[in-house]
């Protein structure tokens, strides 16, 4: 079985590999526009039309494929109003190293896939720099769904679970965001927000205003960062610090492990009421996908957890290769 997956996962390489290098022709459209430079110079080209929300031809040329915000959890209402963000299908050498994933050792998965993302996303905004670290944590998952979609796009590789019915049927369940329910701020928490903060100003009586907004990448990795040293030093982890820290955390820039170490100690300093104030106000600035897929399967309404048949390799490691076999 093992040979056959490792020839499987050959061929899969070079089908990768053939169409990286079927992206990187230019295509007509890109011809033409370095044609046009060559011979008019970039003095006299009108470049308006070049711009990316205009001519996309060399962002397709390219694979990058532009995600509506209004697609991911957080609808993108925690990013600069201009902020753009685009995918192409991950490479050979991306798919290789997210294959070596401790799937028993959750940093390294969180570290794999923040490495699917940093390579297979492209963020723009006009108006503020922005990177990857930018995007909200908990749009990540539905990132790196559409990166496997653009990858693997042959509808045999889409992703399943296993599910049971009362009657003891069992049933192959496919993956589908169309099944998927999410986490909604409640209205209480809801008309605190600020559009041009990008985030939430929660007036408080005794505590002045609190900014929170759910973590980003950047914020996320660095709590990442605190654990395992903690760990590697065989400190104790204080669950309440990571808890509270990454919803009050404005910007991953000025988050780093000296930011962590003075909030452990502000926190160590405040009162009970105070701290269960900021824990709750955690809670409910909660955005994402609930662990649950909901749906009717033959007439009975379920809900079945969304889990991976071959583990979390299997997002970027094909489930079924009886398709590829003779």
């Amino acid at each position: 079985m093992s040979e056959e997956i490792n020839r499987n996962s050959e061929e899969l390489a070079r089908e990768l590999e053939a169409r990286e290098r079927q992206a990187s022709t230019p295509s007509d459209q890109t011809a033409s526009m370095e044609e046009a430079i060559d011979k008019q110079g970039l003095g006299s080209v009108n470049m308006d039309k070049f711009k990316p929300d205009s001519a996309t031809a060399p962002d397709l040329a390219l694979g990058w494929h532009e995600i509506p915000m209004d697609s991911l959890p957080s609808e993108g209402r925690f990013y600069p109003v201009d902020m753009s963000i685009k995918i192409r299908a991950a490479k050979v050498a991306e798919i290789r190293h997210f294959s070596t994933i401790d799937e028993n050792n959750l940093l390294d998965v969180d570290d794999k896939l923040n490495a699917i993302v940093e390579s297979c996303t492209m963020v723009s905004s006009r108006s503020e720099r922005v990177s990857f670290k930018d995007i909200c944590e908990e749009d990540r998952f539905i990132l790196i769904l559409s990166i496997r979609d653009l990858t693997f796009p042959e509808p045999e590789n889409s992703l399943k679970v296993d599910w049971e019915d009362r009657n003891g049927k069992s049933h192959e369940i496919e993956i589908k965001r169309e099944y998927f329910d999410y986490f909604r701020i409640p209205e209480d928490i809801e008309k605190y927000y600020d559009a041009e903060a990008r985030g939430y100003v929660i007036r408080t009586r005794t505590y002045g205003e609190i900014f929170m907004k759910p973590p980003s990448i950047g914020v996320m990795q660095e709590i990442t960062k605190y654990i395992k040293e903690r760990r590697d030093k065989g400190q104790e982890i204080d669950q309440s610090l990571i808890q509270v820290a990454p919803y009050v955390a404005t910007d991953w820039r000025r988050f780093n492990q000296k930011r962590l170490f003075e909030l452990e100690v502000e926190m160590n300093g405040w009162d009970n009421k105070k701290y269960l104030l900021l824990y709750k106000l955690a809670e409910k600035v909660k955005v994402g996908i609930k662990p649950e897929m909901n749906l009717t399967v033959e007439g009975e309404e379920a809900s079945i957890p969304i889990n991976f048949r071959d583990g979390i390799k299997s997002l970027f490691i094909v489930q079924d290769i009886a398709g590829e076999l003779l």
